[in-house]
């Protein structure tokens, strides 16, 4: 077996990670690589093989086994019970980790609050919050759109769904950052999941005792019908505060970063606004918010991209990467939003596709409509090969956007 690739040792991996995976696809597309604390496996980096991955019978996503995997393979102890108060049973009721029927059962009691027609009954107050957060920076110098608009936006949205009280969100961000990737710590991010599962619970009582028209409440009653238990209400409410939070701010951030390096499409945009729904796609493609996604392990051996991967092995698989296969896209590096829509794997693939996919679109479409229309001198405040991204394994997007508005 090869030798692991300390990968996230690697500058580019974050800071050129298109560049870092073209390489990859094209010299060693099935990887085996050490992904920092969460040990050694097998990046995945082409179309064809992350897609096939996402719905083999050989790959499976239980995390009691990836976890198991995951240390063994990074060198730390296993103990015999690691959580012997169980305060991490959540943890493996996450509905990105079970298979049906429990997946079925937890996605349909969310999936009335994500249908198209509910989520474009938010275009009014997403529109009103979009053009608050825009007069708070309206001014001659540079501001950071990160800050300013793409990271508050999202987590406003999201929280005002599943009622959360204005006073207890300062910390969303944070946690946010940490449960996606952001920290090498293994001692923050295990303080960071019991702060963010204690919060929950504490608040899921509360909608217990006076329940409102949110979707905490709403899963609150699903626990009290039986529908699903403790675990499963505090895991779900994680995942909506991750996957409706941070994965929107990245997108939000990604699309607008790759309009004002090319200033050609930005003039398209603003003379064909009905190509929108097209640029978010593209967007999604090219410039794609999830590098590495939730981790997957081998059930059994499987072939991918020529390469037998023994069973017991962790899988790592790239969406951003596949995204910018040439195999499946034609100049995929070139970002153009009037390509043809669709394809591509931002949201995922098969049983586990997005569910907050037409609140993401949405959000995005909002503000770049509102930005096309306000601001007309939108640009750069800075070199676009000087931007920062963050450190994260999965999320890929810049740490700041510095641009003038006028």
């Amino acid at each position: 077996m090869p030798d692991a690739d300390p990968i996230t040792e690697n500058p580019d991996f974050y800071q050129h990670t298109h560049r870092l995976m073209a390489r990859l696809r094209a010299q060693s597309p099935v990887h085996r690589v050490r992904m920092g604390p969460d040990g050694d496996g097998w990046l995945v980096t082409r179309y064809a093989d992350v897609k096939a991955a996402s719905a083999a019978p050989e790959v499976g996503r239980d995390l009691a086994a990836i976890r198991t995997l995951q240390r063994e393979r990074s060198g730390a102890p296993v103990a015999a019970d690691d959580d012997p108060e169980h305060e991490f049973d959540w943890l493996y009721r996450e509905v990105l980790y079970l298979d049906p029927p429990d997946h079925t059962r937890l996605r349909k009691v969310v999936h009335k609050a994500f249908t198209p027609g509910a989520i474009a009954r938010l275009r009014p107050r997403i529109e009103q919050l979009t053009n608050g957060l825009l007069d708070q920076l309206t001014g001659p110098g540079p501001v950071d759109l990160m800050q300013g608009l793409a990271v508050p936006l999202p987590l406003t949205v999201i929280c005002e769904l599943l009622g959360v009280p204005e006073q207890d969100r300062p910390d969303f961000t944070l946690w946010s950052h940490v449960l996606n990737g952001g920290a090498d710590d293994t001692a923050e991010v295990i303080g960071v999941q019991r702060a963010v599962a204690d919060y929950f619970g504490e608040l899921a009582d509360r909608k217990r005792a006076a329940p409102g028209d949110d979707l905490l409440s709403r899963l609150v009653q699903a626990e009290a019908d039986g529908s699903l238990s403790r675990e499963e209400l505090i895991s779900m409410s994680v995942l909506m505060l991750i996957a409706g939070h941070d994965t929107t701010v990245s997108l939000i951030g990604n699309g607008l970063l790759e309009l004002l390096r090319t200033p050609g499409q930005l003039a398209l945009l603003r003379s064909g606004p009905a190509l929108l729904p097209n640029a978010v796609d593209e967007m999604l493609r090219h410039a794609c918010p999830v590098n590495i996604s939730s981790t997957r392990f081998t059930r059994e051996a499987v072939e991918l991209g020529g390469v037998r991967v023994p069973a017991g092995e962790l899988l790592y698989m790239s969406i951003l990467s596949a995204n910018r296969d040439a195999t499946q896209f034609e100049n995929p590096d070139v970002f153009d939003i009037t390509r043809e829509a669709g394809g591509h794997l931002g949201f995922g693939h098969g049983i586990h596709y997005c569910l907050g996919a037409p609140l993401a679109r949405l959000e995005t479409e909002i503000v770049l409509r509102a930005l096309l229309g306000r601001c007309p001198g939108l640009r750069l405040a800075a070199d676009p090969a000087a931007i920062a991204y963050r450190r994260s394994t999965l999320m890929h997007a810049p740490a700041e956007l510095p641009v003038y508005l006028g």
